[in-house]
């Protein structure tokens, strides 16, 4: 009878895996490339009470595993330099990112020329059953600064966006306007946004119109 080998020890040998990265003689655009963000905050207002910056074309990985998993969990710290995080919060370290989306899922977000060789690595260390997305092209981050920052977001979801309920480095995913964001607070008057790039028009439109009374500072 042969030998039963335990999930955690099964590791995927080869994965054919695709550099996003534009290539030479290829341009790459944000979401929000047709907006001309650079001319906005060149030709707007500077002083206002909320400050948006979308921090474009940066790596998003999205990973999945089970949190019993151990080989899965030790392949991530291993590679991240830090455990991921629980639900509803967040870790850093340098330019690396990882937000906690759901029991067994996290978006890892890194500089863009980072990606590609970023999941190798996590390829390489993790063990059992895990999957990686390379979702990089499908999503963009708007930052949200600012003293009136919270009250744009009052307007714009139902969840609690309050101190107690709403610390520095919590993460939730909910409804934003008529669409979804990944909402993460980063600083007393600082938050991000991950937003779909289908949808990325439409919140613009959106924050510009929510952020009138306030006055909006667009930030390149």
């Amino acid at each position: 009878m042969s030998e039963m080998i335990a999930p955690e020890q099964l590791k995927v040998q080869k994965v054919a895996l695709m550099d996003q990265l534009a290539g030479p003689g290829q341009r790459a655009e944000s979401p929000l490339h047709h907006a001309d963000l650079a001319t906005v905050a060149k030709k707007g207002p500077k002083d206002g009470g909320v400050t948006l910056q979308e921090h474009k074309l940066l790596g998003h990985l999205v990973i999945r595993g089970s949190v019993d998993n151990q080989a899965f969990l030790a392949g991530a710290r291993e590679v991240l330099g830090f455990d991921l995080p629980g639900p509803l919060s967040s870790a850093e370290q340098g330019s690396t990112s990882v937000r906690w989306i759901s029991p067994d899922e996290w978006l890892v977000i890194v500089p863009g020329e980072e990606a590609f060789e970023l999941e190798n690595r996590l390829r390489e260390a993790m063990g059992g059953h895990y999957a990686i997305v390379n979702a990089s092209g499908g999503q963009t981050v708007l930052e949200l600064s600012g003293p009136d920052a919270r009250k744009v977001l009052k307007k714009s979801t139902p969840y609690d966006v309050h101190d107690r309920n709403f610390p520095v480095g919590k993460v939730v995913t909910s409804v934003f306007a008529k669409t979804q964001a990944v909402i993460r607070r980063t600083g007393d008057e600082r938050w991000e946004l991950v937003i779909r790039r289908s949808f990325a028009d439409y919140a613009w439109l959106w924050l510009q119109d929510a952020s009138a009374e306030y006055g909006l500072v667009v930030k390149a």
